[in-house]
């Protein structure tokens, strides 16, 4: 058995795949790739998940990105209305039009 050695995640799938889906005995495998049967079962609690709950998982994760996207699109408009609001004195936030009464909004004069 190697002692000490890390493994990439894709050499432990790779191996939990021989037991799982090729119906290979797990000492069997363990033997051939040279690492420990404990080693191996542990891998395959790690990685052979129901596919219910990979699909879960995988929504989920989609939902995520999605969430993420929209969370940044708000808050670059946010960012920019500050922006707006900060330049802007504070005087100017009512509408005025020219030429009309201060007596009567509604009316409007023409010259």
């Amino acid at each position: 058995m190697a002692k000490g050695i890390r493994f990439t995640d894709e050499f432990k799938q790779d191996a939990v795949v021989q037991v799982v889906e090729r119906g290979y005995a797990v000492s069997e495998v363990a033997k051939r790739l040279g690492i420990s049967t404990k080693s191996l079962y542990t891998w395959k609690a790690q990685f052979s998940k129901p596919a219910k709950v990979l699909s879960d998982e995988a929504a989920l994760a989609a939902e995520l990105r999605q969430a993420r996207k929209e969370l940044a699109r708000v808050s670059e408009e946010r960012d920019i209305l500050k922006k707006a609001t900060a330049r802007r004195p504070a005087g100017e936030w009512h509408i005025h039009r020219e030429g009309t009464s201060r007596a009567s909004p509604g009316e409007v004069r023409f010259y």
